[in-house]
């Protein structure tokens, strides 16, 4: 199916955005942020350069994350940065009109498909081919979905968590949540606010989760600094937050991956089920790397769980895989062309 000229596949992630190229590999690694005038919505900078801008723009410019909960929020956004992502995976020839593998969790609704086929279209795709998220995520953690014998996939990303049991190249059983990377900073957020009175930035509390965050209760706790403005004196301030703490402020959430995981299982037929007891649950995305979310995942259901190599790169892996035609995939994909 994908021979000639250059094809592209897309993880459109709500905090990142990765861009594999055929025969190249992964060759953009960007988060998903646009900087924008206000006035005359001119976009300024995209992707790190426009992260860095969150939470410190003057008012004139607006540091966006234009996909949320995993679908595009703000279309005219998305469609320039995908332009931007496109033309460099082109070489700045855009004039090639790529096809394009993108993306999309497994719980979108058609409308939400297709307006992330459109923004495709209109970045200068030739071609479309949607592929669900955990097919993606599983092909790029090396797992062999084509045989009859079921894989179960849980893709942690930063909008949405997507939870499958696999088979014979397609998806037996599944749920997608809005829960992800993003919920877990904003637990952080609010929690920082409600012990400490202390506002702090979804950047200050990333960075604390990343640095001593934990998905089961330390026995030896680690602390890092959490820094932000005092409610009450309106000063900058410092507290020392704890990985525990982290655990409690974020609690909730990974106990709706572990509900999701559950009801998956719950419909999953016995006889894959017993084939994803012996294989164990793949872990991927982002979120996966949050310390000890295997053995989270392991003690909460009973089944054997483990974290795929890089896991953040594994979506846009399994884009090339299906890119590279060794999937056998193509009744699942979605193809669209350019009219005219």
């Amino acid at each position: 199916m994908f021979q000639f000229g250059i094809d592209v596949g897309i993880d459109l992630g709500t905090a990142n955005t990765l861009v594999y190229v055929r025969g190249k590999g992964i060759v953009i690694r960007e988060p998903s942020v646009v900087a924008v005038d206000a006035a005359s919505n001119r976009i300024l900078a995209i992707g790190s350069e426009a992260r860095r801008m969150l939470g410190r723009t003057p008012g004139d410019i607006l540091a966006v994350r234009p996909l949320q909960d995993g679908v595009i929020a703000n279309y005219d956004v998305t469609e320039s940065m995908l332009k931007h992502y496109v033309n460099r995976a082109c070489g700045g020839r855009p004039w090639l009109r790529p096809r394009v593998v993108v993306c999309v969790p497994a719980g979108s609704t058609s409308v939400e498909k297709r307006a992330v086929m459109e923004a495709c279209l209109s970045a200068g795709a030739r071609k479309v081919y949607l592929v669900e998220e955990p097919v993606a995520a599983a092909l790029g953690a090396g797992i062999s979905i084509a045989q009859p014998s079921g894989s179960m996939v849980v893709d942690i990303g930063g909008g949405t968590t997507d939870v499958a049991v696999l088979s014979l190249g397609g998806i037996v059983a599944s749920q997608s949540l809005k829960v992800g990377g993003n919920r877990l900073d904003e637990a952080i957020v609010r929690y920082a606010r409600r012990k400490y009175s202390l506002l702090v930035g979804e950047q200050m509390a990333e960075e604390v989760k990343i640095l001593v965050g934990t998905a089961w209760p330390d026995t030896e706790e680690r602390t890092a600094e959490l820094r932000g403005r005092d409610m009450v004196t309106g000063l900058p301030r410092t507290v020392r937050i704890s990985s525990n703490e982290i655990y409690e402020a974020i609690e909730e959430h990974l106990e709706a991956i572990v509900e999701a995981i559950r009801s998956v299982l719950e419909t999953t037929p016995p006889e894959l089920a017993a084939d994803v007891m012996d294989k164990g649950i793949v872990l991927t995305g982002g979120g996966a790397l949050l310390r000890n979310m295997d053995r989270m995942v392991r003690d909460r259901t009973g089944v054997p769980a483990f974290v795929a190599d890089d896991p953040m790169s594994c979506v846009a892996l399994g884009t090339g895989r299906v890119l590279e035609g060794a999937t056998g995939l193509h009744e699942n994909l979605v193809w669209v062309s350019r009219s005219g």
